[in-house]
């Protein structure tokens, strides 16, 4: 094991800051990628190809969570751990993947069946060899995690996901079809690991039993089973689409899901590692604890809302623009899936709090009260189709939002006074943006093309959002201080004492 796992974190907020810009700057690497491509693929292949990759994630994506067994984060949420652990947690990890992996090849004719279509037997077999390829990498990813080196983890994502997209666009492009988006999927963990291997220099010894993993395993196992039940729960819908309503409703929907997520799912990934890793550092410290995390939340909400103001308002164009004309049943589902993905950039964050603090019993909770919630929801929109369940999805994840951010909140250092203060500076100036948007849009919109009318709210949302935030809500010197925290000569806290 790497000398480096022992050593005390010194000066964790500049370590953090600087964090937190690698994992934002790789993440927008990531989103242009991921939209690039995506635009490219909508183009070169069609919805039924999407459908038919979708109509399998949706079945076996279950088992995505079931990938590292929340054993990352349990090595990271420790104050201390030793080889003897991160070794036998690796080798339980490569016991998960590869019983996924026999898993998928026996679901495989069943999974065809459900949906009546052949295909899918292949594609379900090779989908599965992602599992083990992914837990090859999980506790080298977690000790580069342990030591908040965000820059070299940000450059392997970028490298996996580039790697994968070139491939993928080179088999649509010679009539590959849908194992173009198959070939995605499972080169991206066998690149990325083959990457933390080859990095952290790090070879496994071999798995003991008395090596003080129980708790830990324990950990991770409840962190599982949360995402196994939000996992269900987020996908199926698109279960229902893809059997009462074929292959094309579940590639219209999916797409449109996916590009409203892409830039919220993505800022989350940006911060959620860099602050899990933060703040779980500072577990006995609660007024400091406090103001990490909320400095985080404010910086993804003040980040997420303009995005998702500007989805709302341009929803036909950024359909046609991303993803081409014959996509248009896809912009009404796109836009009634805003508020859900405006509701989960609010709720996501409370993870950080709640995992950090070792809290994974209460979001355990919390999910299976949710769940339920999210699939009645569903059912009661399936009969009008992609359009239904979008509605009632965003209607469900509405309601819930508040009340479930209050429950995350209660008895520890942040308060729901915090978090309304945070979520009420960027919301409202968000609206104030769009709304004047919206009017200037009436005078200038008929004129132009969707593109240069695209860039051109987009910038004039942004612009607005900004003025408003900065200087009509004084969060000026909030972000003053992070970009401070950039620079070389700025004054530094000094955290000797946490424990890598």
């Amino acid at each position: 094991m790497p000398g480096e796992i022992t050593k005390p974190i010194a000066d964790l907020k500049q370590r953090t800051i600087r964090g937190g810009l690698a994992r934002f700057c790789s993440q927008g690497a990531n989103f242009s990628l991921r939209l690039g491509s995506l635009m490219v693929l909508a183009r070169l292949l069609d919805p039924k190809d999407f459908g038919l990759v979708g109509m399998v994630t949706a079945v076996i994506g279950v088992f995505n969570v079931f990938r590292d067994f929340g054993l990352s984060m349990a090595t990271v949420q420790r104050a201390s751990v030793t080889e003897e652990q991160t070794s036998t947690l690796f080798w339980i990890n490569m016991l998960f993947g590869t019983g996924l992996l026999v898993a998928t090849f026996a679901m495989a004719p069943f999974v065809a069946h459900f949906y009546h279509e052949p295909r899918l037997v292949a594609v379900t077999a090779v989908l599965g060899t992602g599992f083990v390829f992914h837990s090859a990498g999980v506790q080298h990813g977690a000790l580069l995690e342990r030591r908040l080196q965000f820059v070299t983890l940000s450059i392997i994502e970028i490298i996996a996901l580039f790697t994968s997209v070139v491939v993928a666009l080179a088999m649509a492009l010679r009539g590959f079809g849908y194992w173009a988006l198959v070939a995605t999927t499972v080169l991206t963990p066998l690149v990325s690991s083959a990457c933390l291997w080859s990095t952290t220099r790090w070879i496994p010894g071999k798995p003991r039993r008395q090596s003080g993993t129980s708790s830990m395993v324990r950990f991770g196992g409840t962190v599982t089973l949360n995402l196994v039940i939000m996992h269900i729960a987020a996908n199926f819908d698109k279960v229902l689409l893809g059997r009462f309503w074929g292959a094309e409703a579940i590639g219209l929907y999916g797409r449109a899901y996916q590009l409203v997520n892409i830039p919220t799912d993505n800022l989350n990934s940006s911060a959620s590692g860099v602050a899990f890793a933060a703040l779980s550092r500072l577990q006995d410290e609660p007024s400091r604890f406090r103001s990490y995390f909320l400095k985080g939340y404010s910086l993804v909400l003040s980040l997420a809302v303009p995005i998702l103001c500007a989805c709302a308002l341009f929803a036909g164009d950024i359909v046609n623009v991303f993803l081409g004309r014959k996509w248009q049943s896809a912009i009404p589902v796109f836009q009634l899936l805003v508020p859900t993905a405006l509701a989960f950039a609010i709720f996501n964050p409370l993870g950080w709090l709640l995992s950090s603090r070792g809290l994974v019993g209460r979001g355990l909770k919390i999910v299976l009260v949710l769940a339920p919630l999210m699939i009645l929801g569903y059912f009661l929109g399936l009969p009008s189709g992609p359009r239904g369940v979008a509605l009632a999805y965003s209607v469900v994840m509405t309601l819930c939002v508040l009340p479930l951010v209050a429950w995350s909140v209660r008895g520890t250092p942040v308060n729901m006074r915090d978090i309304l203060l945070t979520i009420g500076r960027p919301l409202l100036a968000g609206i104030v943006a769009a709304g004047t948007v919206y009017g200037l849009q009436l005078l200038y919109g008929p004129g132009l093309a969707p593109l240069p009318r695209l860039l051109c709210g987009s910038m004039l949302v942004g612009s607005i959002y900004l003025a408003i935030l900065m200087y009509g809500m004084g969060q000026k010197a909030f972000y003053l201080d992070l970009v401070r925290g950039f620079l070389p000569h700025s004054r530094l806290e000094s955290e000797v004492g946490a424990s890598a």
